[in-house]
């Protein structure tokens, strides 16, 4: 799992499904942590990086965002929409960014995601990878517009950009190893019925 809110939301869905998870769960620096009277142990990465650990086995199943999940296109089985850690992924750029520029530059970190957006959009972009700090491209003239993820839309207004364009609704994901899921079923089964229950009684 992440570390952050997505651990903490998903930990607290866990933890409603039965499974006794102690509160310290992410406290400090501990990259792996026991949950022995659970039977469940976690180990914390980048968000980025979840989908790598779950496809090549390390870890049997995964908690993803869907940004992440359509950036690394990686071989793992999308089992469960958690409904956790809402937001969704914008196109922004300074005030009065006009589409119809020639091979804008957009800055981003879903250099997938942007690439195949602005392609069924039938526009021409040019797409620049960055790690963090997104919103700094357009103020410094890097590039015209941005891609990227969006909760409160705080961040942007703060640095003086707007919102053009809606791209995709982003939850958390529940992911499976393929070969965990054939070796481990039952066990597998149980905690995605049981997470599954929690889901629908939350939203009833």
């Amino acid at each position: 799992m992440p570390k952050g809110r997505i651990f903490e939301e998903a930990a607290d869905l866990l933890r409603k499904a039965g499974y006794s998870l102690p509160d310290e769960l992410s406290a400090g620096r501990k990259l792996i942590v026991e949950a022995k009277e659970a039977g469940m142990k976690f180990f914390l990465a980048k968000p980025m990086d979840v989908p790598t650990y779950v496809e090549h086995g390390v870890a049997d199943i995964g908690v993803a965002g869907k940004d992440v999940l359509l950036e690394e296109q990686r071989d793992v089985y999308e089992v469960l929409d958690l409904k956790i850690s809402s937001c969704y992924l914008a196109v922004a750029g300074l005030p009065g960014t006009k589409r119809g520029e020639v091979a804008p530059k957009v800055a981003t970190k879903y250099p997938n995601v942007a690439t195949q957006y602005f392609k069924e959009q039938g526009e021409q972009v040019e797409v620049i990878r960055l790690n963090g700090s997104i919103e700094l491209a357009p103020l410094v003239g890097l590039a015209e517009r941005i891609v990227d993820i969006v909760s409160t839309g705080r961040t942007l207004k703060e640095n003086g950009l707007l919102e053009l364009e809606t791209m995709e609704a982003v939850t958390s994901r529940l992911i499976v190893n393929p070969v965990s899921y054939r070796m481990k079923d039952q066990q597998i089964d149980d905690i995605i019925h049981r997470l599954q229950q929690i889901i629908e009684e939350g939203q009833q």
